[in-house]
């Protein structure tokens, strides 16, 4: 049976007011049954290009892999209201990635206490309606709103990086999360979609940030002078942005962001002139990473590293496999040059890789998930 989809426009939640240039945004609920007590509006067309339209079956497309429909998760005793405790988790929409966000929905709502409480805020940079439709066949009862990141914010302040992945518009979106979501959502955790969670997301969600704008695994003893180039270190109007604070490395792949806060403090904005810099004087190497981590180093709220076992996509040249770090694991992520569904389907996986491999909804892929 085909999925009936319909799309309608909300941009009253959409940005922070003001702020036209992010107003397109996506609901599932208007994907879905209407009550019969409370008999939903029409829905309103999105602006370009034209939505499918209530009771039109779409065929898939060629372009967007086929998943297989992943089970209904339900809520547990102890849960809360869906609408009074949310769990609010933005990951970006990218076709390349498409089977990374699906297996990392997937995971998070499979070892989610109070799966029904996780709202999904998918960021993506041009409307794909076959993405939307993919995602509401695959997963029939999530909650999740979709948004239009305008990637001319951008594209004039990226400087070519060490890979080429880490020059895409998308990869950028999350300097301007707290643009984009809706003013009502206070608090957000931000994921990548090369990594799965084996661990209830709500224990991440619950940490308390203190003072402080963002929350992540940090890393005290990396080689901290690594992320930057000879150009920042010997100029002392710039290498002086680390004095009185303690430069520890984290991975923006996984945060817990304080959207109240950052919006309050401008970061968006502090971040933007650390990449005008970059323009003017190339003063780091690894995409969006260094501008977060000139502005926020040594000033976040540090989360047990068992949160974000990062690294094991290998280095950012060769991919190159690695193994686990010691400890207990709650996140597993694949940064890094190499990522899991391309090493397995080329039949040359890393050992971790097969740690992914069960949370694969891939059609095609015969070590996926399985009711």
């Amino acid at each position: 049976m085909g999925v009936v989809e319909a799309i309608s426009e909300r941009s009253k939640n959409s940005s922070v007011e003001g702020n036209a240039e992010f107003r397109d945004t996506y609901s599932s609920a208007s994907c879905l049954p209407s009550s019969p007590s409370t008999p939903s509006p029409p829905p309103l067309p999105p602006p370009s290009p034209p939505a499918f339209g209530l009771g039109l079956i779409r065929k898939p497309s060629p372009d967007v892999p086929v998943f297989r429909e992943a089970p209904a998760f339900r809520n547990g005793e102890t849960c809360g209201s869906p609408t009074t405790d949310p769990i609010h988790v933005a990951m970006t929409l990218d076709a390349n990635y498409l089977r990374g966000t699906m297996a990392a929905v997937l995971s998070i709502l499979q070892h989610s206490t109070c799966p029904e409480n996780v709202v999904f805020h998918f960021l993506w940079a041009r409307f794909e309606p076959d993405i939307f439709s993919s995602i509401k066949a695959t997963f029939p009862y999530l909650n999740f709103k979709v948004y239009r990141f305008y990637t001319n914010r951008v594209r004039g302040k990226i400087s070519k990086s060490i890979r080429q992945a880490l020059d895409q518009p998308l990869n950028y979106a999350r300097i301007y999360l707290a643009d984009i979501i809706p003013n009502d959502v206070k608090r957000v955790i931000y994921l990548d979609s090369d990594l799965v969670m084996v661990d209830d997301i709500a224990k991440l969600w619950g940490i308390d940030l203190g003072d402080k704008v963002l929350a992540a695994p940090e890393y005290c003893h990396a080689n901290f002078t690594n992320y930057f180039t000879n150009a920042f270190w010997s100029d002392q109007s710039l290498s002086q942005t680390f004095r009185g604070r303690q430069p520890c490395y984290f991975n923006t792949g996984v945060m817990v962001v304080d959207v109240d806060k950052w919006r309050q403090g401008g970061y968006t904005q502090k971040v933007e002139e650390w990449m005008v810099v970059q323009k003017q004087k190339r003063i780091y190497h690894l995409g969006s990473l260094p501008p977060f981590l000139l502005v926020l180093a040594g000033n976040i709220k540090a989360v047990d590293h068992r949160w974000n076992q990062h690294g094991l996509g290998g280095d950012n040249i060769e991919g190159k496999c690695r193994s686990l770090h010691p400890g207990p694991i709650s996140l597993l992520h694949w940064s890094g040059k190499g990522k899991p569904w391309l090493r397995l389907d080329s039949r040359k996986p890393c050992t971790v890789d097969h740690l992914w491999a069960p949370y694969d909804l891939y059609r095609s892929s015969k070590h996926g998930f399985e009711e």
